[in-house]
Parts: C-alpha cells; sequence; structure tokens
C-alpha cells in the first residue's frame, strides 16, 4: 500500500495546478465529511468519509456505506479524526488540501493542528498559493532564491534563529504572529534553529506555478 494519503477538508476546494496535481494523482483520497459533495463534482471518488457525518446527505451516506467511518468525538475536529484515521493505517506522508478559506476561525484551527501531529510522520498543507509545514526541531528546508517564506511560533519564548533568509533570525522570540513573516529565501534550502517550538513554516509557490 501507498504510505502517502491526500486529506481533503472541507475549506476551498482547490483551483491552483499544485494542489489540483496532488489530488488528481493520489492513491489514496480521503475525505472530512464537509468536502464530499465537492469531490464527487470534480469527478473523482473518497477512499474513505471521516468525521462526525453531519454533512453528509441521505444519498451521499447511501451510495458510500462501505466507506463511511463516524467519529462523533468533540474532542477533535474532522481534519484530526481524518489525519489520526490515516494514522492508524500506516500513511506516514500526509497531503491536506482545502484546510484554508470559508471561514476563518476554522483556516487559524486547521494551520495551528499541524503542530498536533507527531514528527515522525510528514504533514503537509497545500493551499492555492503555498504549503505550511511544522517543525518540532531545527532543520534545514528546502527553497529557491526569491522564495517568500513566513515562520510562526507557537511558543512564544522559543528563541529562532535563520540561516539563508534574506532578513536572518537572531534568537527571535515570536512574541507576535508578524514577527516573522513575508521574509525571502537566497538559495536553494534555509536552515531554522530554535529549541521549544514548535514551528510552523510557509513557503509560497513560484510565481509561475
Amino acid at each position: 500500500m501507498s504510505k502517502t494519503a491526500v486529506i481533503l477538508a472541507g475549506g476551498n476546494f482547490p483551483e491552483h495546478e499544485i494542489p489540483l496535481g496532488f489530488l488528481r494523482n493520489a492513491d489514496h483520497i480521503i475525505c472530512c465529511d464537509g468536502s464530499v459533495e465537492s469531490l464527487i463534482k470534480a469527478g473523482m471518488t473518497p477512499e474513505a468519509i471521516v468525521g462526525d457525518l453531519d454533512s453528509v446527505g441521505e444519498e451521499l451516506a447511501g451510495r458510500f456505506s462501505d466507506r463511511l467511518f463516524k467519529e462523533e468525538s468533540q474532542e477533535t475536529n474532522d481534519l484530526t479524526k481524518a489525519v489520526n484515521w490515516c494514522m492508524e493505517r500506516g500513511f506516514r506522508e500526509i497531503i491536506i488540501l482545502g484546510a484554508t478559506g470559508k471561514r476563518e476561525d476554522h483556516t487559524l484551527g486547521n494551520i495551528s493542528l499541524l503542530t498536533e501531529f507527531p514528527g515522525e510522520i510528514s504533514v503537509t498543507i497545500v493551499t492555492d498559493t503555498g504549503t505550511l509545514i511544522p517543525l518540532h526541531k531545527s532543520a534545514q528546508i528546502t527553497s529557491f532564491p526569491g522564495q517568500q517564506v513566513s515562520v510562526f511560533s507557537l511558543d512564544p519564548e522559543a528563541e529562532i534563529s535563520s540561516e539563508g533568509l534574506r532578513y536572518e533570525l537572531k534568537r527571535l522570540k515570536l512574541h507576535s504572529w508578524w514577527r516573522a513573516t513575508l521574509n525571502e529565501a537566497t538559495g536553494s534550502s534555509f536552515g531554522l534553529f530554535f529549541e521549544g517550538g514548535p514551528l510552523i513554516v510557509y513557503r509560497k509557490f513560484r510565481d509561475n506555478q
């Protein structure tokens, strides 16, 4: 079994060719229950539909009765339930689409969830403008010269330094989310060094992609 799963959340359906490419080429598409109709309209079929299933109508519930996985816990949202479902089945690389848009509170909540997932799996949110990844420890990150980069910390006491950014971070504490945004990579990679954390890193696609 492929170890990569694509999760479609209930935000804006992808329009950019990069996230659409992940969706079209996916061997395993897992839907949060609010995204099923959008996937069907795009001519694709989910392998599983995971969540509290309150957004799945009777017709779709009947058609996909063999792939409904109901989880009613109010301690987690549907995206977390879908990621957990994938991890329980051995997926170690997870691409999340449709995590942003429609409502800002859902967008912020979904992005913050990146830091909740264990570091031994690869979880990436892919939007129509770029990618968001979590960092649980210092790392080198692939990039390209001129790539727009923003760094966010959920730990306001973490001191963050960088190497390979236009505006280097020098033991900077990110007490406000804007403090390390709108930066730029200078080469094919950049380094982020910190203790504490975790961080969330945004990288924008090339303008011609």
